[in-house]
């Protein structure tokens, strides 16, 4: 899914880039195309810190599935509300656990944000501890970044144990 995303987003560096340059923008002191690769170095830098931000954020709530022991899948016992997004950008969203077992539980919940095309923009793990046998709890998923557009989120791994 990185991948497709990380394609994408090339494809709007090298869209800015082409942009400015047919515009011909310039401040003054350097030729449009000189402009142009200015543009386009700052846009692939942005880019970058993009991919790497979303890497280390995989990375990050894969490391903390991996810490959970003796966890059994339990996509089907959790459940996501409306997504918002808060002052700074950030996107947040409602995530219930609702344990079915005789005995208290805990849930690790992976939540994806995808764009509308399903490209990955983030992901981020929430815990929810001890819920109650026969009973839910609620925990707020939030984006580490700032996400716009049409934003989608998905339970892509969730551990009851």
């Amino acid at each position: 899914m990185a991948g497709y995303w990380i394609r994408g987003t090339a494809g709007a560096v090298v869209a800015v880039a082409l942009g400015l340059a047919s515009a011909g923008c310039s401040d003054g002191s350097s030729s449009p195309s000189d402009s142009a690769s200015k543009a386009a170095s700052a846009a692939s830098s942005l880019a970058s810190r993009a991919s790497d931000s979303l890497a280390s954020a995989t990375a990050e709530a894969r490391r903390k599935l991996d810490q959970v022991k003796g966890g059994v899948n339990a996509k089907s016992a959790v459940s996501l509300g409306g997504i918002t997004t808060d002052a700074d950008g950030r996107a947040n969203i409602a995530v219930t656990a609702q344990n079915t077992t005789d005995s208290p539980k805990s849930f690790v919940v992976q939540v994806n944000f995808d764009d509308k095309n399903g490209n990955l923009l983030d992901t981020v793990v929430v815990t929810i501890d001890n819920v109650g046998a026969g009973s839910h709890r609620q925990a707020t998923a939030r984006s580490h970044r700032k996400l716009t557009g049409d934003i989608r989120a998905t339970v892509a791994t969730a551990l009851r144990h």
